[in-house]
């Protein structure tokens, strides 16, 4: 579907993140299930989402809008990919069946308009999402204005290293120029190098090396997994990265306060943000 906000968003290389997700929900079970409504319980700072309207933006596999969907909120799903949507509605039929209260759409948050259409929410979560459609200032200020006054807006961007990000994008490049088939070999070995020099640290600090306890703390931590993970880190695009007051600074500005944050101080990966919106004076 082509954004009428962007109308050339079609035309730049992109990863085809709904197959990843396909795969993934292979692997998806009750655990995964239970274990990202506790991460989003503990993000929220809530047990319950009954009575709350949450937009998921960038819905991907549709764990997340799932686990909003059973902790009670009234939930919208949206995603620019097509596969992603129907990773979502298969998800949604799977574990929710014909629930009313929740909504899914294919569509571009650059998309203004559509945006626009779906009201404000309660909480708007859009996870490891705006970073990936090209315009990620413009992406952030359709999310924060889709929040209500008084709403959470959650939000998880890659962090800015530098020259290390350059060499990221270089990674993703190469990823999407290669043929289908040999993809996963290049993930595997990326994955294989960044894990030996994890391994490498982690003796260092006198830590047994092996990556079994991160890769379970990943699964415990959100259901994720390792591997699906890791072909989104090699292969995902657009990519645009972001140090925390690039992030920060303009949504204070637009009436956030800043409630939680979580960085990967220089280091790769995602730095968290939870925000409020103020109540506007009359």
């Amino acid at each position: 579907m082509t954004s009428t906000s962007a109308p050339h968003e079609h035309e730049r290389p992109r990863f085809t993140f709904g197959e990843n997700w396909r795969s993934f929900l292979e692997r998806l079970d009750d655990k995964r299930v239970a274990e990202a409504e506790r991460s989003l319980q503990q993000l929220l700072g809530t047990q319950s989402l009954a009575g709350k309207r949450l937009l998921d933006i960038g819905s991907g596999s549709g764990l997340f809008s799932l686990a909003a969907h059973n902790l009670g909120a009234d939930v919208v799903s949206i995603d620019y990919d097509r596969d992603s949507v129907g990773c979502t509605q298969a998800l949604k039929q799977r574990f929710a069946g014909d629930a009313v209260n929740w909504q899914i759409e294919q569509g571009s948050v650059l998309d203004q308009a559509r945006i626009e259409s779906l009201g404000t929410f309660d909480i708007v979560y859009s996870w490891g999402v705006l970073h990936h459609t090209g315009q990620m200032d413009r992406a952030i200020e359709i999310a924060a204005n889709a929040t209500k006054p008084g709403g959470q807006l959650c939000l998880a961007i890659y962090n800015d290293q530098g020259g290390a990000s350059r060499r990221w994008l270089k990674i993703k490049q190469t990823y999407n120029r290669l043929p289908k088939r040999l993809r996963p070999l290049w993930v595997l070995a990326i994955a294989s190098w960044y894990e030996c020099k994890f391994a490498l640290a982690r003796i260092a600090r006198l830590q047994n090396p092996s990556p079994l306890k991160d890769w379970r703390a990943k699964r415990e931590d959100r259901g994720m997994s390792a591997w699906h993970d890791w072909v989104d880190w090699v292969g995902g695009l657009p990519f645009e990265v972001a140090k925390p007051e690039r992030i920060i600074v303009p949504l204070r500005q637009r009436g956030f306060v800043l409630n939680e944050l979580k960085t990967v101080s220089n280091g790769w990966g995602c730095n968290e943000y939870v925000f409020e919106r103020q109540p506007t004076n009359k």
